[in-house]
């Protein structure tokens, strides 16, 4: 049994309302059960977001310690990474709270500037860093959880972008496959799955056109970047991922597949779109919208070229695959990681920018949370995320009638809350929301399984509460409480507490204890029992023929007399 922890108890144990396109019913009857045999649950995690240890064994600077530590208002609480939530220390103990929750797996990054300091085989290979994620990944298999290994997570080492601008430059695709080679020779004896790069579309955007780490974009968008070209850098980006990405795979694939019978896939995330309207314009703008953010790298890995939206908009601005390098991109994954957490709407822009042009408008569409002053889905912790579960089904789909139904792994789903100074742990902990949210993606999950998508696990993000980005430590994603104030002290939330009856009672009291006087733990378990289980009367519905007809009659006569449900 596994992170099912909020479709048996959860819902029974809120008083969140459940959205009508989500039957409550089917939501309370979902089980482990539910999903094909085999399935995967696990937690997701990135190494700059959660290891810490910054600055220690050797490990090298990442463009995300020098973007905190030179640009500390671009972050929320002008926090860093530098110790984040400290699992580089406390491992073990993250492992134990894995375990006992019940997952099948965990998956996190490995960090570049770790193993590699300077970001390259001639800068030397930090020992005390391959000693470390040895020892995480023992642990994990040691406590029955296996290893989902992300080789990149936004840390792109300093070094390479302060030698040739990391990713704008083509040197950074043998510099990534002799780090990926490292890592498949160290750890691919015990590593079964393999996630090239996690969320290269909104890394490209992210530092290339909204001023992250490394904090470039056009100087007209006055986003206080150090330099940098909104209209040419992310697709220069993306492109040199997509042949970093393909460089590894052929490399797994030809060195190590064989002898380790592994599998690889890459990580990509994307939104759902909904038109605005009934227009074709708008109709035509959501497709769009998918193409620029989930196709730009969708495409290129299933078709072996990018979405001729695209190109035909785009045109010169966005880089051309030789043949040579399609055939080794078409086709490049085993499976296909996706993540997903929220949807817009999306409709025509009226006009193309041509003053300013910029990956961020040449979709010619414009998106927006609300319609007509009405939010797609409820509000959470961060402004951009939206509940809007039905949208997971659909993309889930999507997927599988456009890109020849891969099979996949959702290696992240999941939902804030904001970091309230101002509530009590025990408030704190009492998370029916993300309760509620994972609830009713499970549910749509399980739908698009039975229309015949390939799922094969389902990664929760996060398991710990962590450094969020640009958001610092304001938002919380974790199914487990860090107390940044005591210790980082860690506290399971409802949300991770799902052992069955006695965890659903004692969530019960737990919630409601402090008005709640008279509990009753059953109501007629006999009937429960003999209905449901010998005369197949009630549900479940199981049944086995008596021979004596007489007794079974008495036998349901009995069920109904004392009140049966």
């Amino acid at each position: 049994m596994a992170v099912l922890f909020i479709l048996i108890l959860g819902l029974l144990a809120s008083n969140v309302a459940i959205a009508t396109t989500t039957p409550s019913r089917e939501i309370r009857s979902l089980n482990r059960h539910s999903f094909p045999p085999g399935f995967i649950f696990g937690s997701a995690s990135a190494a700059y977001q959660y290891e810490g240890a910054a600055f220690e064994e050797d490990r090298g600077p990442s463009i995300w310690d020098t973007f905190t530590h030179k640009s500390p208002d671009k972050i929320s609480d002008h926090s860093t990474g530098d110790v984040a939530v400290d699992q580089y220390h406390r491992y073990k103990e993250d492992v134990k709270i894995m375990k006992d929750i019940g997952l099948d797996s965990y998956r996190f990054s490995i960090s570049w500037p770790r193993i590699l300091p300077k970001g390259k085989l001639s800068g030397g290979v930090n020992k005390q860093g391959i000693e470390y994620y040895n020892h995480l990944i023992n642990e994990l298999l040691a406590n029955g959880l296996k290893p989902f290994v992300t080789l990149f997570h936004w840390d792109t080492p300093q070094a390479l972008d302060d030698e040739y601008s990391s990713f704008l430059s083509p040197e950074i695709v043998k510099d990534f496959a002799d780090y990926a080679d490292i890592c498949f020779r160290e750890f691919g004896d015990r590593v079964k799955h393999w996630i090239t790069l996690n969320e290269p579309n909104i890394f490209s955007v992210g530092g290339y056109a909204k001023g992250n780490a490394p904090n470039r974009c056009s100087a007209w968008q006055e986003l206080n970047c150090t330099t940098g070209d909104s209209s040419t850098e992310p697709y220069l980006v993306g492109h040199n991922l997509i042949k970093s990405h393909a460089a590894a795979v052929k490399l797994y694939k030809t060195k190590y597949q064989e002898t380790q019978k592994g599998i690889i896939g890459i990580t990509v995330a994307s939104h759902w779109f909904v038109p605005y309207s009934t227009s074709i314009q708008d109709l035509n703008a959501a497709k769009r919208s998918l193409d620029f953010l989930y196709g730009w790298f969708m495409d290129p890995v299933v078709f072996g070229d990018y979405p001729r939206s695209m190109s035909s908009i785009v045109g010169r601005r966005l880089p051309k695959f030789t043949k040579e390098e399609s055939m080794a991109i078409k086709g490049s994954f085993d499976f296909i990681g996706l993540n997903y957490y929220t949807a817009f709407y999306s409709s025509q822009l009226p006009a193309a920018n041509i003053t300013h042009p910029s990956y961020l408008t040449d979709s010619l569409a414009t998106t927006r949370s609300d319609r007509n002053g009405v939010l797609i889905g409820q509000q959470t912790g961060s402004s951009w995320l939206h509940v809007y579960p039905k949208g997971f089904e659909k993309l889930l789909l999507y997927t599988k009638n456009k890109y020849k139904n891969p099979v996949i792994y959702i290696t992240e789903n999941g939902v804030s809350d904001v970091n309230n100074d101002n509530l009590t742990l025990k408030q704190a902990l009492h998370d029916t929301m993300r309760m509620d949210y994972y609830s009713r993606h499970l549910y749509f999950l399980k739908l698009a399984i039975e229309e015949g998508v390939k799922v094969k696990g389902y990664f929760a993000w996060s398991l710990l509460d962590n450094f969020e980005w640009k958001s610092g430590y304001t938002v919380r994603f974790g199914i487990v409480y860090i107390d940044y104030k005591d210790g980082l002290k860690r506290y399971p939330k409802l949300s991770a507490r799902w052992n069955e009856f006695q965890d659903y009672a004692e969530i019960c009291f737990e919630a409601f204890g402090d008005r709640v006087e008279h509990w009753i733990t059953l109501n007629e378990p006999w009937t429960r029992c003999s209905g449901g289980y010998s005369s197949g009367k009630f549900a479940p519905d199981r049944f086995r023929l008596a021979t004596n007809q007489f007794h079974r009659r008495r036998f349901r006569s009995r069920a109904i007399y004392i009140g049966g449900p």
